[in-house]
């Protein structure tokens, strides 16, 4: 079945459960309104012109049944990523997939100082327009049993794209990532034979629904597995987000390393004493944070890795089999295989290779990009681009980007790895990153990225003792702060760009 049919099918089974708590609003949708309210919106998105239909709305009820009306209508929700650039953002997706129709929000627009894009429409508009007779009709649509009800919407085939997301762009242009239905299924299957989650669970939709992450935990995954969603429009509200993990009683969590950073910071004693799942991902989780959740909630954060393409979840580790600083197993429904990133042999236990995946999840290709396709995905199997290993007890190890090694001297030295030392030699407070700059002598340098002055000769003394020589940092660059992508990842394009044009100047100007 398709993830329509399964949310009908849902809907009707738990028609007076929350489906979601909207934090911005107020809201308390039950899912029988849920499957109302996307049925009745989707007669709205009906009357639009064919094609893709752009999405541009914060996490609310309003974004989560924007996305199954859409789906219901037939067509493909296209998640615009307006936390950067939106305007731009706007043009760039219109361009890229020939599209002209995206739904957004004029209160977000407003707040964000954005200007109106053409083919706009506001989701303000849509609610006011929708008279007495299109509210009977849905009204009776929803009431018919499930099978009818999906007979009355667009069929969906489960190999049919029910999303177009974009890559983060973090190290390479941002590339149209069509996941299926089968893809997002398959995804939530396999995290579901090692995370145990139903529907007496309440999880926190706070990652936007443009990241792929937020779509499958904060939209999919919950509304068919008939779950409570409690959301909020911006994560970076730290302590509204510790509040509604706390007056909602939210047993389940996920976030990026940035994220629940500022979580634990603002949080009080009890904010998290009905979590039961503390899920991270999307960068590497630094040591301090877990040993942070631990001292002050005794909550467990279980580390986990994957992609956009593969929509997202690779491995997790769970309450049963965590092993920290690895991102867990990988999933029963996916194989991994590691190659070796010169020869492109299979590597053997505890040796380092390109990390490939292959299964049910993993998108078949790009959207209308033969040379990314060609490139990353070869005989059903997707190259990640990550760098790992896989230890004797089958726990995955990530250890950085391809792109984040570099040829010191003839000789590998993973930035990932410089970072790592980085942080436990730096001074508290203090933060720090790991980027190349061209050297004429070696080739390449490595080069430590700062948020504060610090005393160089101390820090490196520290580093020394976990470091080859040539993977210390050959200087350190004071930068106001670490440029981050919306997911909270490190933005090393920008970083990189801001070190090499500080290098560029004069000694006496820095």
């Amino acid at each position: 079945m398709s993830l329509l049919d399964l949310f009908v099918r849902t809907a009707k089974q738990h028609p007076s459960k929350l489906a979601i708590v909207d934090r911005a609003t107020g809201a308390r949708v039950t899912y029988k309104n849920a499957l109302l309210r996307s049925l009745i919106l989707s007669r709205e998105i009906d009357e639009f012109e064919q094609g893709f239909i752009g999405v541009m709305i914060p996490n609310s009820a309003g974004a989560i049944l924007t996305v199954v009306a859409t789906v219901m209508s037939g067509r493909t929700p296209v998640m615009i990523n307006y936390s950067t650039g939106a305007e731009q953002n706007c043009r760039m997706a219109q361009r890229r997939l020939g599209f002209r129709t995206i739904i957004t929000s004029r209160a977000l627009l407003a707040k964000l100082k954005c200007p109106e894009v053409a083919g706009m429409v506001f989701i303000e508009d849509l609610a006011a327009d929708i008279g007495r007779v299109a509210k009977v009709r849905g009204l009776l649509r929803s009431l018919m049993p499930a099978g009818r009800v999906i007979a009355s919407v667009s069929r969906c085939d489960p190999d049919d794209p029910i999303v177009i997301l974009f890559t983060s762009g973090s190290e390479a242009d941002p590339k149209a990532v069509p996941l299926s239905h089968r893809n997002l299924l398959a995804n939530v299957e396999g995290m579901h034979e090692v995370l145990e989650y139903g529907p007496k669970d309440t999880i926190l939709g706070n990652l936007p629904l443009f990241h792929v992450f937020g779509l499958n935990t904060g939209c999919w995954l919950p509304l068919i597995n008939a779950m409570t969603i409690v959301t909020v429009p911006n994560p970076l509200e730290f302590r509204a987000v510790c509040s509604a993990v706390r007056e909602e009683k939210v047993t389940m969590l996920v976030g990026t390393p940035v994220f629940l950073s500022g979580y634990l910071q603002k949080s009080e004693p009890g904010d998290f004493d009905t979590v039961r799942l503390l899920v991270t991902g999307a960068d590497k989780c630094p040591e301090t944070l877990r040993r942070g959740f631990w001292d002050r909630h005794r909550k467990e954060l279980l580390e986990g890795y994957g992609t956009t393409e593969t929509s997202p979840v690779i491995a997790v580790n769970s309450p049963e089999h965590n092993r920290p600083g690895s991102v867990g197993r990988v999933l029963p429904n996916i194989q991994v295989r590691m190659e070796h990133y010169e020869t492109g042999d299979t590597c053997g236990v505890g040796q380092i290779g390109k990390i490939l995946v292959k299964g049910e999840s993993v998108i078949k290709s790009y959207y209308d990009d033969f040379e990314a396709t060609a490139n990353r995905v070869r005989q059903g199997w997707y190259d990640t681009g990550d760098m790992g290993y896989m230890d004797q007890d089958g726990y995955l190890w990530h250890v950085g980007r391809l792109g984040r090694f570099l040829k010191v001297g003839g000789e590998m030295v993973s930035l990932v790895q410089v970072e790592d030392v980085l942080e436990r030699s730096l001074p508290p407070g203090v933060l720090g990153a790991a980027v190349e700059v061209p050297d004429a002598s070696r080739g390449s340098r490595v080069v430590a990225a700062v948020t504060e002055s610090v005393d160089e000769r101390a820090v490196l003394a520290a580093m020394a003792g976990s470091l080859p020589r040539i993977a210390l940092p050959k200087a350190f660059v004071v930068v106001a702060e670490l440029p981050r992508m919306p997911s909270g990842k490190t933005d090393y394009r920008a970083l990189t760009a801001s070190v090499r044009e500080v290098l560029a100047q004069p000694a006496a100007v820095r």
